[in-house]
């Protein structure tokens, strides 16, 4: 067997991870117009290789002259999709487990904006992003990249504003984006009392692992859909119950509001 140096075995592992880290942020900017972008400093980088490579005296000192600031303007370039990135990093279960990150504040308001919306009967529709990424939904509203608080929750469902009919996506301690649409659930038999938010929270929860948490304009109720379920008619404690199951599980369940599913 032939023995493998560590100093070759160090520059797999370096190799790879650069790999990979350029591998992530192609994949976060692809369809994007930052994509034009990073093929356009591929070919620089590609072009300053040949220039080494063959000798050519001029193309390499202009090269070399804009090393300085090539640094500077990868950064400016791509800062959302570099910040995105580290967002992305950030979420990783493995990190969160081995740091604890601070979600109960988040957490607490939601829970206060939704108990004033629900007393007020005034419509919301609040989707907080897990593992699986919404870009796409995101897409449909409008950009906030906001910190999340209770105050901004209700402002943005207020009643005739131009966002209270879409959905707020959440994303860490951020509303990323409001006034977002998301796709109607196409399960049959579902109860007729259900509206339109209702759906929209049940079709998502269906496609992704968000958890989508909703308040009727009609009657104020509270309901949340995670996991192709949709649970309904909870009260803030049961909500709080269901959000601390879902982000800090535990053997315990929560005290059983009503499930909805097809019709028996």
């Amino acid at each position: 067997m032939i023995p493998i140096k560590p100093q070759i075995l160090l520059d797999v592992i370096d190799i790879l991870i650069v790999a990979f880290l350029f591998y992530r942020l192609f994949a976060m900017i692809k369809g994007t117009r930052a994509s034009q972008m990073f093929v356009g400093l591929v070919v620089i980088v590609f072009v300053s290789i040949v220039a080494q490579w063959f000798r050519l005296n001029a193309l390499n000192w202009i090269i070399n002259s804009l090393k300085t600031v090539w640094v500077i303007l990868f950064v400016i370039l791509f800062q959302p999709e570099l910040r995105a990135l580290l967002t992305h990093i950030g979420q990783n279960r493995l990190l969160r487990a081995l740091i604890r990150v601070e979600g109960y504040g988040v957490i607490g308001e939601i829970l206060k904006s939704v108990e004033e919306m629900s007393e007020e009967r005034r419509g919301a529709l609040i989707v907080v992003e897990r593992d699986m990424g919404l870009r796409n939904y995101v897409e449909t509203g409008t950009k906030l990249e906001a910190r999340v608080s209770s105050e901004l929750l209700e402002t943005v469902f207020t009643p005739h504003s131009p966002l209270h009919d879409g959905a707020a996506i959440l994303r860490g301690d951020q509303i990323v984006a409001a006034g977002c649409i998301l796709p109607l659930s196409q399960t049959r038999g579902l109860s007729p009392l259900l509206g339109t938010r209702h759906r929209a929270a049940l079709g998502l929860a269906e496609e992704t692992d968000a958890v989508v948490i909703v308040v009727s304009e009609e009657t104020g109720a509270i309901s949340i859909a995670h996991k192709g379920e949709l649970k309904w008619k909870l009260d803030s404690g049961q909500l709080r119950s269901e959000l601390a199951a879902i982000f800090n599980p535990r053997p315990e369940e929560s005290p059983g509001p009503e499930e909805v599913g097809q019709e028996s």
